[in-house]
């Protein structure tokens, strides 16, 4: 389910974007879609990278874009085992209080019924 441009390809996304506010969804889109289609760093790095800054920026906390990063990194590819060693990479550089919650999201996500079914679906 890999894209060219996780934001602009992923209507989903767009969708979710657009829920939380409509001119909050389309300033995304302008502002992060652009980015995202810039083509030296691949689609799936772009997601981790992503993921890394959401750690060491603000942590993991209600309604933070984490989550959202964690299933871009997924369409694109990235594995549990690859969060996982990402997030430990995190801890040396972001602190131990900033990944302790980002594991247990990690965990929920991977461990939820629907990711069970994505996964299933796709083997």
């Amino acid at each position: 389910m890999s894209y060219k441009n996780a934001v602009l390809d992923d209507q989903t996304l767009r969708d979710a974007l657009n829920g939380i506010n409509r001119k909050f969804g389309e300033h995304i889109e302008k502002v992060s879609g652009p980015v995202w289609g810039l083509p030296l760093i691949d689609q799936k790095t772009k997601a981790l990278i992503a993921v890394a800054l959401d750690v060491a920026n603000q942590g993991v906390y209600a309604n933070s874009p984490f989550l959202a990063h964690v299933d871009m990194a997924v369409k694109q590819g990235a594995t549990r085992e690859e969060l996982e060693e990402l997030l430990l990479f995190c801890c040396v550089y972001s602190g131990v209080n900033k990944c302790a919650p980002a594991f247990v999201a990690l965990n929920e996500y991977f461990d939820s019924p629907d990711a069970n079914a994505d996964s299933d679906s796709e083997q």
